[in-house]
């Protein structure tokens, strides 16, 4: 459909791309460009069996909120919200200010809703030029944990985007310097093309600062292509060499790690845990080395994220870590790799960015990966993070540090994250790295099947990945051969149609 949509513009059907795309969307019965999309994305997915609890959900808060501000209209009680939103969430954002934000978006919810993606626990949805995450507890009612909303380029009116610069790619074979042109990058040629077309869709339909997507293999040296501005009030047009935070992917550093301690005998997989730390002990003694890995230990995550410095693991949590969580099933947790950042400090007798520089930065030769202890330390040569104001603009978010580093600490290159996810079982026995990449623990209701750190999906390919207050990072790795793809980005946003097409180009 690109391809059409390009011939009838050279045709002169249409004065503009934009206009073709729409006329073919419309062809197909969708209101935009983008909805085709999401709809092409979709048919490739398998359907539940059943509505999301999500879903249901979100059509709850669309039915109840919709007349917000009309005559006659009343907002919900304290008691009916708590029938709809969990109590960690209420406690987060009070039932009445709750009430308040949801009815300011009322105009919104009368529009279509385009559901992009669903599980039963989760759903992603589009509306009004807003992507919304849903996430539900896996009990009924299946109250709201979590809605995340992330505003689309559609959204946007900051006049420093209006003409972004052209998309760049990059090689970063030894013989070259990051910068060179276009047919001295890495990517295979028949795929340069979707490649930059990949990145110039994401900024008209995303509505980015920056993006970086970089690809690479075992033996083979990245590519990197990068669009957009590492800082929009200097106008400093992003290359290959800034820095990103890496939310989710650090986790990937965390996992290698410890199992480079296991092959080294210095502790087994299914070791207690707590037989090893030190300087914190989990509540639950029989928690082993591997349900932390494989997010299946039950391990409470800490009530703040992020600081203006990394505290150490005992001022965040006290010195016994909470582990109210169901154990022996799979739900990602920051708390369990928090604790999984101490065991390695512990069993090495070092800091843990000194431990895994050692073990694994350094010898993969990630030389442009730094662990910040303080906000102040990130550097003037990582990328600025934004948040959006509700008027579209792009705000400079303040600078913050991970409090769990091990989680999401890390700040990298595209380039240097090619090199962990296509590199990392490099500095394991295969057999254990055969583990990691195979299924640990029974995925709750909804989850995840997840390896030793690794989310599996059914396709053959391995991810990790994360969200934080002013970036997204995204790795996928193909099992058979590790060859993988990084997706960058400095502000928060559901990046699904970046690795749709990415699968389908990179990861055939």
């Amino acid at each position: 459909m690109r391809l059409e949509a390009k011939r009838r513009l050279a045709a002169g059907e249409f004065p503009t791309l934009h206009e073709a795309q729409a006329a073919i969307a419309w062809e197909h019965g969708l209101p935009s460009w983008a909805a085709l999309k999401q709809a092409c994305a979709a048919s490739q997915l398998s359907e539940p069996a059943q509505e999301s609890h999500a879903l249901a959900q979100l059509r709850w808060l669309i039915s109840r909120f919709s007349d917000a501000g009309r005559p006659g209209w009343t907002p919900p009680a304290d008691g009916e919200l708590a029938e709809h939103f969990d109590d960690r969430l209420l406690a987060a954002v009070p039932a009445g200010s709750l009430a308040a934000q949801l009815s300011k978006v009322a105009p919104d919810l009368s529009e279509e809703l385009i559901v992009i993606g669903q599980a039963p626990l989760e759903a992603h949805v589009q509306l009004a030029g807003m992507r919304y995450l849903a996430t539900v507890e896996a009990d009924p009612p299946h109250r709201l944990t979590g809605l995340r909303g992330f505003p689309l380029a559609e959204r946007i009116t900051d006049p420093r985007l209006t003409a972004p610069p052209p998309v760049h790619i990059y090689g970063t074979t030894p013989d070259q310097t990051v910068g060179q042109a276009a047919e001295a990058a890495e990517a295979p040629e028949a795929e340069t093309a979707e490649l930059l077309s990949i990145a110039d869709d994401a900024f008209s339909e995303l509505g980015l600062a920056a993006l970086v997507l970089a690809g690479g293999e075992p033996g083979r040296p990245a590519w990197v292509v990068t669009k957009g501005y590492a800082d929009l009030d200097g106008a400093e047009v992003l290359d290959a060499s800034r820095r990103f935070a890496a939310p989710g992917v650090t986790a990937l550093v965390t996992a290698t790690a410890v199992l480079r301690l296991v092959a080294e005998g210095r502790f087994g997989l299914d070791a207690a845990a707590n037989d090893h730390l030190r300087t914190v002990r989990l509540a639950d003694d029989a928690i082993t080395v591997r349900q932390l890995l494989s997010h299946a230990a039950g391990v409470d995550n800490p009530a703040e994220l992020y600081a203006d410095s990394v505290p150490d693991l005992a001022t965040l949590y006290g010195p016994v870590v909470p582990c109210s969580g169901p154990r022996g099933t799979a739900r990602p947790s920051n708390g369990g790799y928090a604790v999984l950042g101490q065991l390695i400090a512990d069993v090495t007798g070092m800091a843990y960015v000194s431990a895994v520089t050692r073990l694994v930065l350094d010898p993969l030769g990630m030389r442009d990966s730094r662990f910040p202890d303080r906000a102040a330390d990130i550097g003037a040569d990582a990328v600025t993070g934004y948040t959006v104001t509700p008027a579209g603009v792009f705000s400079p978010a303040a600078a913050r540090v991970s409090t769990v580093p091990a989680v999401a600490g890390l700040w990298s290159t595209g380039a240097d994250l090619v090199r962990l996810g296509s590199a990392w079982s490099s500095l394991l026995p295969a057999a254990l790295a055969r583990q990691a990449l195979t299924v640990q623990a029974e995925p709750g209701p909804g989850g995840h099947r997840v390896g030793l750190g690794w989310l599996l999906s059914e396709d053959g390919t391995a991810v990790h990945s994360g969200a934080g207050l002013d970036a997204t990072a995204f790795l996928r790795v193909r099992v058979r051969d590790l060859r993988t793809y990084v997706v960058l980005t400095n502000r928060p946003i559901m990046l699904n149609s970046i690795d749709a097409r990415l699968r389908q180009t990179w990861n055939p």
